[in-house]
């Protein structure tokens, strides 16, 4: 039967060692802090707005012009908007193509050292961006331009790492509740900069940056010095190993094929295998895997969606329903809230039946009522949190689910059996084409919320 099926294949719980706990907890919070940090941006566009538009919003006759005209970067608040945004299409651009990368980079060094260096840097130019500038009263758009670019390429190398990490770890058997509840770590992410951006706004936004980039960093350290990226590096079996031992543990979740022999054996990227040493695939051969691509394009289509909720929720909240910046912050958390339960019943779902594909199509197909009813929420903030929820349910629920158990069962394919240096690879190239999806889907936004400002 299905149900024990999800237990007994693999020894799913009696596997778990306090080391598997470990790895979970750090590569969960790892991506957690690298989250809080791009939400703190969405989270303080008002305030920064403001900043650098202070003769729009200067009602006192007292103070002097110059006081005003030196932080001047735009004349009116729409175009600081529209700046806004153009800012979070160059990080997204920029974090698309650097996921292509860092997933290649990912599968030939040491995921360890990848990840920490991300996270360290990442945090440096975060602070340098938002808490040095405003500190230092330098304000350039070509500064900012060329620091979110920086930062796109820094943060892109968190969740390939994570992921193939995740998957050294955690076998088929169960993948998809585990990595259903692992996944949940962009949600808690950005959860965490709400608080951590509300909480200190008060006293400017440059400490929300401050506060994000200091955790950030701290967490970089405890990476490179804490986390174990696979099992073999303390003389346990490798997850391959242990698999071996259960002959329907290699079915692919993601596969059409009743069994296994309908699987073509000329695809087989590895022919020997008694082979230990392997090579990581090429980009060309991940991208040839079957199911990448298609995953990969209704990837790009629904992160177009869920990064535009990511981005421009709190500004919306705050403009449209004229909420406080902080109030607009704090509610935002519950699409997040949503999409943690989405991510972890789903996938839960999935393990149950066996296959992922039904249980995405049919909540994709239920978002789209969710997202009509969210467009006409009204003024009242327990409604609109409830609609906010529902939406995330349905919408941040497949896309935790694209972007880690279906990318690791995508990573880990039978054709590839052996060569675990196939799972950051993969991961980068269909986080890498979601975040291209995201960032041509920020421009109607821009435009949109420019011409409401």
């Amino acid at each position: 039967m299905a149900w024990p099926s999800i237990f007994q294949r693999g020894t799913l719980l009696s596997q778990f060692s306090h080391h598997h706990v470990v790895v979970f907890l750090l590569t969960f919070f790892s991506y957690s802090l690298l989250h809080a940090s791009r939400k703190t941006f969405s989270n303080v566009k008002v305030s920064i707005s403001k900043q650098w538009t202070p003769s729009a919003f200067n009602t006192s006759i007292e103070l002097p012009v110059e006081i005003w005209s030196s932080n001047h970067l735009f004349p009116s608040a729409e175009e600081a908007t529209l700046f806004l945004g153009t800012l979070d299409t160059i990080f997204l651009f920029s974090y698309a193509v650097g996921l292509f990368i860092s997933g290649i980079i990912g599968d030939r060094l040491n995921l360890r050292w990848v990840l920490s260096f991300g996270m360290c840097s990442s945090a440096l130019v975060v602070f340098v961006f938002g808490t040095l500038t405003e500190w230092l009263h330098f304000y350039n758009k070509g500064l900012y331009c060329s620091l979110w670019i920086v930062n796109g390429l820094l943060q892109s190398t968190g969740w390939p790492c994570v992921v193939a990490v995740m998957g050294n770890w955690f076998g088929k058997a169960g993948r998809g509740v585990v990595f259903g509840l692992w996944s949940a770590c962009a949600s808690v992410g950005n959860i965490l900069g709400a608080c951590l951006a509300s909480s200190v706004l008060q006293y400017g936004y440059e400490y929300a940056f401050l506060v994000t980039a200091a955790v950030q960093f701290a967490g970089g350290i405890i990476i490179f010095f804490g986390l174990l990226v696979s099992p073999e590096e303390i003389g346990l079996p490798g997850i391959e190993a242990e698999e071996n031992f259960e002959e329907d543990s290699h079915r692919p979740l993601i596969s059409g094929a009743e069994n296994e022999d309908e699987a073509e054996p000329n695809y087989s990227i590895q022919e020997d295998k008694t082979i230990t040493q392997v090579k990581a695939i090429s980009f060309y051969q991940a991208c040839c895997l079957p199911g990448v691509i298609a995953y990969s394009l209704a990837y790009a289509c629904l992160k177009l969606v869920n990064y535009s909720f990511f981005f421009w929720l709190p500004f919306y909240l705050s403009n449209n329903f004229g909420w406080k910046e902080a109030e607009a912050d704090k509610l935002s958390i519950w699409y997040d809230v949503g999409g943690i339960i989405g991510g972890t019943l789903q996938g839960f779902i999935s393990d149950v039946l066996q296959k992922r594909a039904p249980v995405l199509a049919l909540s994709l197909l239920l978002a789209i009522g969710s997202l009509v009813g969210y467009s006409r929420s009204p003024n009242d903030k327990s409604i609109n949190a409830l609609l906010m929820a529902v939406t995330g349910f349905f919408i941040g629920g497949p896309s935790n689910m694209i972007s880690s158990a279906i990318s690791a069962d995508l990573g880990r394919q039978e054709l590839i059996q052996g060569s675990s240096e196939a799972l950051a690879t993969v991961t980068g190239i269909v986080d890498g084409t979601g975040s291209i999806g995201a960032a041509v889907g920020q421009i109607p936004p821009v435009w949109k919320e420019a011409n409401t400002s």
